[in-house]
């Protein structure tokens, strides 16, 4: 089983950029596929970013396209999301997920593990 900890969060202007970081303890994080998802209040969790072992695949969701970009160091057991030109609308709690069997997938129900999170808040 592998633990997750999200931290980078905090508060932005519109059009600053913030780095998250996903750090995993317990097991390797070379043995999952990761994802970013987010929760804005009121609404679902929706799919942010998924990156393959290795680092080789990535995949977005086509709001994310060009502003954000996931990336991985498996040394450091770490997942990262740059998040660029932030706007409002991306406020919400962002999560990373570990995806054992790698379908990286845009349905959270395939994620097997959930760290909890961590608030951004984008003013205008």
């Amino acid at each position: 089983q592998v633990q997750l900890e999200e931290s980078g969060g905090g508060l932005a202007q519109a059009g600053d950029s913030l780095r998250l970081s996903c750090l995993a303890s317990g097991r390797t994080l070379a043995s999952y596929c990761m994802g970013w998802f987010r929760q804005a209040p009121g609404k679902e969790r929706e799919f942010v970013a998924a990156i393959s072992w290795g680092g080789s695949a990535t995949r977005y969701a086509d709001s994310m396209k060009g502003r954000f970009r996931i990336s991985r160091d498996d040394v450091k057991n770490t997942v990262s999301l740059q998040m660029n030109s932030l706007n409002p609308e991306d406020t919400a709690v962002y999560y990373c997920a570990a995806d054992a069997s790698c379908y990286m997938s845009m349905r959270r129900d395939e994620y097997d593990y959930w760290g909890q999170g961590t608030q951004v808040t984008v003013s205008s």
